[in-house]
């Protein structure tokens, strides 16, 4: 290897010879640092050249927007790619504070935009809290990479650490938060097929570290030799390209153990916004009704008859086990198709939380198995620190008794199909859906309840992620909603059919039922595990290296 490429593997540029024969030595702050003939360092040495900060900033919440801008509905998922490779080019080099604080900025343009949903009715003081405890978490992500950065290979080292922020997101604090992971933009994406080989995790890893590979193949292009520079563009832009490409076989919708009819009914709410809940009532008549005039379709044969029908999270908020009269409306629409409905509804026991649970209703039996949430919605549907949050907004008393969660995974035997129950916030963990195809479900429902956030472009980020789900398990993935969108998604993350929002619709289809599992089903969260490994190791080398000198000393 020559000089020059020597300097490159060590992350720094090749200097031309000073007057010595020596070369001259670029700081990792990224400033230069002169020696006078008197061989002190000049006062100016190891600081920042004057306003050098602003363009990095820039450029920072450029790539936090064109992460947005990759996001559904829009389907830019390739700008993923380029908005890490324009927040490596910010982050490369940089000091841990720099790093930090520029990570802030990326996580900021990244997750206002994207999550401004939150504020849709409570206004914007929940959304910003939201955005600015999750940007935290991708300044300290910046932070790592920054560090990273001065490692041989550091395109693989930061995008393991990429993927340990995003695990860090899912699980801290109140149960965590995944939503704005990077596998979450690629439904449309050529890395999609990835999924079914390692999870959501895996799709992440690969994503991150084609952006991060592609700048650093763009650095060293100018100085390396040919040959280096294409060997890193081989390791780190085409082998995910390669890698997803030949994931491709794992991706199939045929049928395994034959087909089923599927119906999905979306009954829509009498208004928009968080007082629909009031009438609850009108909300639970609406998809009665709506599935009685599915069963007359069916009698005057206009559509297929259905082997089951699922409803939305939410269609019945009144709970029939404790209302005989919305135990009547339920069970009246269930004998008038004639097949078994999945119902979600609000129990309230006498003490104790709430349960958000999805009733497995016979047209003779009545009621029989029941699902119980298992990831509860902090400050949705429960309120962490009540007596707190009540100082910067007073909605939370709209959520009088908070729910509790279920603790098994839901599969009801529908008409001979198993259906597992994975109820709409619940599709954002790893761990929530995959327990549940692991429990035996052949076909993926998620009952879901978007009426409280109007129109906004939470309904098509949360469609493109149970597209990715689908991938990832091969499973059909059902999504009835209250309000819309709801779809039918193949195994392999096409939309065959969708509604439009608030309008009232069934959806009818046949679906391939599969009983087999994906690597990603199978292996769970090894992959993920391995990818914290390796950013662990790659952020406590530098530790390393410093004890053992001391330790010979």
């Amino acid at each position: 290897m020559s000089s020059s490429t020597a300097r490159v593997a060590e992350n720094e540029p090749p200097q031309p010879p000073g007057p010595a024969g020596t070369s001259a030595v670029t700081a990792d702050s990224g400033a230069s640092g002169a020696s006078g003939a008197s061989g002190q360092a000049s006062p100016d040495a190891g600081r920042p050249r004057k306003g050098a900060w602003l363009p990095r900033t820039a450029g920072a919440a450029l790539a936090g927007a064109l992460l947005y801008l990759s996001f559904p509905p829009r389907p830019l998922w390739w700008l993923a790619p380029l908005a890490l490779a324009l927040l490596a080019g910010c982050l490369y080099g940089r000091r841990a504070r720099a790093g930090f604080g520029l990570g802030l900025v990326a996580g900021l343009g990244y997750l206002l935009p994207l999550l401004i949903w939150t504020g849709e009715e409570v206004g914007p003081v929940p959304w910003l809290a939201l955005v600015a405890l999750e940007s935290l978490f991708i300044g300290l992500t910046g932070l790592a990479i920054a560090l990273v950065s001065r490692r041989p290979g550091w395109p693989l080292w930061a995008a393991a650490v990429w993927v340990a922020g995003e695990a860090l997101r899912a699980r801290f604090p109140f149960g965590g938060f995944p939503w704005g992971k990077l596998a979450f933009g690629q439904a449309d994406g050529i890395f999609l097929p990835l999924a079914a080989l390692g999870g959501t995790p895996l799709l992440s890893f690969a994503v991150a570290l084609c952006g991060f590979g592609l700048y650093a193949t763009l650095r060293i292009a100018r100085s390396a030799p040919r040959r280096t520079t294409a060997v890193l563009a081989a390791l780190t832009v085409a082998a995910p390209l390669g890698a997803a490409l030949a994931a491709r076989p794992l991706v199939s919708d045929s049928p395994q153990a034959g087909t089923a009819t599927a119906a999905l009914i979306q009954g829509n709410v009498p208004r928009l916004g968080l007082d629909f809940n009031s009438q609850r009532r009108q909300v639970l008549d609406n998809h009665a009704n709506r599935t009685i005039q599915l069963a007359e379709d069916v009698k005057a044969g206009r559509v297929a008859k259905p082997d089951f029908v699922v409803w939305p999270e939410n269609s019945s908020d009144l709970d029939p086990f404790a209302e005989p009269d919305a135990y009547g409306v339920i069970d009246g629409a269930v004998k008038k198709i004639g097949v078994p409905v999945a119902v979600g509804s609000v129990l309230a026991p006498q003490t104790g939380p709430l349960r958000n649970t999805m009733i497995l209703w016979d047209p003779v039996e009545g009621p029989t198995t029941t699902y119980d949430k298992r990831k509860i919605q902090p400050f949705g549907e429960r309120i962490p620190m009540r007596s707190v949050v009540r100082l910067f907004s007073s909605d939370v008393d709209r959520v009088r008794r908070d729910f509790g969660p279920g603790k098994k995974p839901g599969v009801f035997d529908m008409a001979g199909s198993r259906i597992g129950m994975v109820t709409c916030f619940e599709a954002a963990f790893d761990d929530a859906v995959r327990s549940t195809v692991r429990a035996g479900a052949q076909v993926i429902a998620v009952p879901s309840n978007n009426a409280t956030f109007g129109r906004s472009q939470m309904t098509y980020q949360q469609l493109a992620m149970d597209r990715v789900r689908a991938v990832e398990h091969s499973r059909t993935v059902l999504v009835p909603v209250t309000s819309g969108v709801s779809a039918v998604i193949r195994p392999d993350g096409k939309v065959v059919q969708q509604t439009k929002m608030f309008t009232p619709d069934a959806l009818v289809a046949e679906i391939p039922l599969r009983s087999t599992q994906t690597p990603a089903t199978r292996v769970g969260p090894l992959p993920e595990y391995l990818l914290l490994a390796l950013a662990a190791g790659a952020l406590s080398w530098p530790l390393l290296r410093r004890i053992r000198p001391r330790r010979s000393a």
